[in-house]
């Protein structure tokens, strides 16, 4: 074992060995691999390219090292692309604040039964007169960005959980095509995490017409690990065990905290008032800005520009290596 995986369990060793290929005698060798291929992308700035961050990127794409780089490369042209996004990124920007006070996301104390961390969604808590969808994503992005320091958690990675319980249709109808575009593209497609499960509960009809408006836009790989359950909690806890969690989920653990994870990343900041954002006019119009410019980044041009990182025929996927989970089929219960 080298130092760069220090930290995990020899169960998550072996893990890695067998699920994401992961060698401890050749890591080096694989690291530099893929930050040889940097020269390739002279339109990115790569602001780090240190052996731990780039490991997290090879566990993502199961050590395939042009498919690793390509993540890579679209995580930094992402952030380029959506400049006011990364603008005063930290959890007690206000409108981040608020977000992660409301629970968006949650993130529950224990690991379900394969070691992976487990986000939370509560979408009625959303509070449109106090912070915008990107807000929410940004808070998601940051949260995820300080999750990933965890080398357990890159290689065992999350589920997320959406309970639609008390979502309305007035709150539905800010979630655009293109800022749920958005939302796909820097959860999916540009960041090195392993999501093992997305589940909806309780999820009313015109949520299931979002799905279908986005459907188009996930990955195969995606789209199987998204299971609706309707107002069916035995099937969430067929794959959850209930009693990891909160029992807004049917679970046995206590109603869920929804400051808990924003009092992990905000400490003593916590309690401090979130007065109103003076930029908060200014920071609105960049937003319009960047949802106008959202086809622009994901015209054809743009998309095949990303996608051609190195050489034709290099990119070829390696064999997919699948856990038990990851054959289940959905459960398309449309309760």
């Amino acid at each position: 074992m080298t130092h760069l995986q220090a930290g995990l369990s020899a169960e998550t060793l072996e893990k890695a060995k067998v699920e994401l290929k992961e060698n401890p005698d050749s890591l080096h060798q694989d690291i530099q691999e893929v930050r040889d291929l940097i020269i390739t992308r002279p339109d990115i700035g790569f602001l780090r390219t240190d052996d731990a961050f780039i490991l997290r990127f090879l566990r993502a794409r199961k050590f395939n090292h042009p498919e690793a780089f390509r993540l890579l490369a679209q995580y930094f042209e992402y952030r380029q692309q959506n400049l006011d996004m990364f603008k005063n990124l930290k959890p007690t920007e206000p409108a981040i604040k608020q977000a992660l006070k409301d629970g968006f996301p949650g993130v529950l104390s224990n690991l379900d039964r394969f070691g992976r961390k487990i986000l939370v969604l509560f979408a009625a808590n959303w509070d449109q007169s106090r912070y915008s969808f990107v807000d929410i994503l940004r808070a998601i992005l940051l949260s995820l960005e300080s999750m990933i320091e965890e080398a357990e958690l890159q290689v065992n990675g999350f589920v997320l959980i959406i309970d639609w319980s008390n979502f309305t249709f007035k709150q539905a109808s800010k979630l655009t095509p293109s800022m749920l575009r958005l939302a796909i593209e820097g959860l999916q497609d540009s960041f090195p995490a392993r999501f093992g499960g997305i589940h909806f509960v309780n999820q009313p009809w015109y949520i299931h017409a979002l799905y279908t408006v986005i459907r188009p836009f996930l990955k195969d790989k995606t789209r199987k690990r998204i299971f609706m359950h309707g107002n069916n909690l035995n099937s969430l806890h067929q794959l959850l065990q209930p009693e990891i969690l909160p029992s807004e989920l049917g679970g046995m653990m206590p109603p869920y905290d929804m400051g808990t994870w924003a009092r992990t990343l905000l400490q003593h900041s916590y309690d401090e008032d979130t007065d109103t954002d003076p930029c908060q006019e200014s920071y609105t119009l960049s937003v319009q800005d960047l949802e106008r410019n959202l086809e622009r980044n994901m015209s054809p041009k743009t998309m095949k520009r990303s996608q051609s990182v190195v050489e034709p025929g290099v990119l070829k996927r390696a064999d997919k290596v699948r856990s038990d989970e990851e054959n289940m089929q959905p459960l398309l219960s449309l309760d």
